[in-house]
C-alpha cells in the first residue's frame, strides 16, 4: 500500500506591488504542491508591475495560486471602465498605466475584474482587507473597523492592505496582517495557516522606493521608512505574533 501524501498547504503572500525578484525569489522557497495565494495588490508601486503580473497569471493558469483582488485591481478597473472621462487624471498617476499602457491595461481588464476576493479554507479566509462589519461582505480598503468589530464568524482571517515592520495579529490570533512592505524595502511574507509558519525573502532595495502615500497616518509612515533598515532576509520561521 502506497503511503498517503500529506495534504496540500497554502502560503497566503502579502501585497507584491511590482516586486516581481521577491515574488520568484519567495516562490522558489516554497513547495512545490502546496498552493499560493496572492492577497491582492500585486500591481502599482513598484518598478517591474508586468512582470509581477505576468508571473502571478502564469502561476493562476497552471493551477497553482489564486490571486485575490485587491483595491489596486479594483480601483484600476474602475477607472479603466468609467465612460464620461472621470478616470483620466487618476490613470495619468497610476503606476500600472504608465508602465503598461493604454492597450496593454485594458486587455488585463477583464482578468482583473473577474478576480475572486475571497478564498475559504479548512478554519480560515484569506482576503485582502476584511469585511464592513455592518453587512460582513467583502471590504477592499477596511482597516480597524474590521479588526475591532471581528467576531470569529469565519473563522482566522488572513489580510493584506496594510504594511507593517512584522507580520501582525489581532484578536488573539483570530485576524492576521501579512503585508510586511516589500515595495517599500521592507519584506515580501508568506504565511501558512495551516501550520503557523512563515517564509519571507527581501523586498525592493532603497533605491527603488517609491514615495510613501501621502494619506499614510504617521505612525505607519514610521514604520515604513523603518522598513529600510532592515537586513535582507530568505528564512522560514514560525510566526509568533
Amino acid at each position: 500500500m502506497l503511503p498517503r501524501s500529506r495534504p496540500a498547504r497554502h502560503w497566503i503572500v502579502g501585497d507584491v506591488h511590482g516586486c516581481a525578484d521577491s515574488l520568484q525569489r519567495l516562490l522558489q522557497l516554497l513547495p512545490a504542491d502546496d498552493r499560493v495565494v496572492l492577497c491582492g495588490d500585486v500591481i502599482n508601486r513598484g518598478p517591474q508591475i508586468q512582470r509581477a503580473m505576468d508571473l502571478a497569471w502564469s502561476l493562476v493558469r497552471s493551477g497553482r495560486a489564486v490571486w485575490l483582488q485587491g483595491n489596486h485591481e479594483a480601483e484600476l478597473v474602475a477607472d479603466l471602465e468609467r465612460e464620461d472621462g472621470s478616470g483620466h487624471d487618476r490613470l495619468a498617476g497610476c503606476d500600472t498605466y504608465r508602465q503598461l499602457g493604454d492597450p496593454l491595461c485594458r486587455l488585463w481588464r477583464l482578468r482583473l475584474s473577474a478576480l475572486p476576493q475571497v478564498l475559504q479554507g479548512r478554519g480560515w479566509l484569506a482576503t485582502h482587507a476584511g469585511f464592513d462589519p455592518h453587512s460582513w461582505q467583502p471590504d477592499l480598503q477596511v482597516r480597524h473597523r474590521f479588526w475591532h468589530a471581528y467576531d470569529g464568524r469565519y473563522g482566522q482571517v488572513v489580510v493584506g492592505h496594510t504594511p507593517g515592520k512584522h507580520l501582525r495579529q489581532y484578536g488573539e490570533g483570530a485576524i492576521v496582517l501579512v503585508d510586511t512592505g516589500a515595495c517599500y524595502g521592507g519584506r515580501l511574507s508568506a504565511y501558512c495557516p495551516e501550520t503557523g509558519q512563515v517564509l519571507q525573502v527581501s523586498g525592493q532595495g532603497p533605491r527603488q522606493l517609491p514615495q510613501l502615500p501621502p494619506a499614510l497616518p504617521p505612525a505607519m509612515r514610521d514604520q515604513l521608512a523603518a522598513l529600510q533598515r532592515q537586513p535582507p532576509v530568505a528564512q522560514l520561521q514560525p510566526f509568533l505574533g
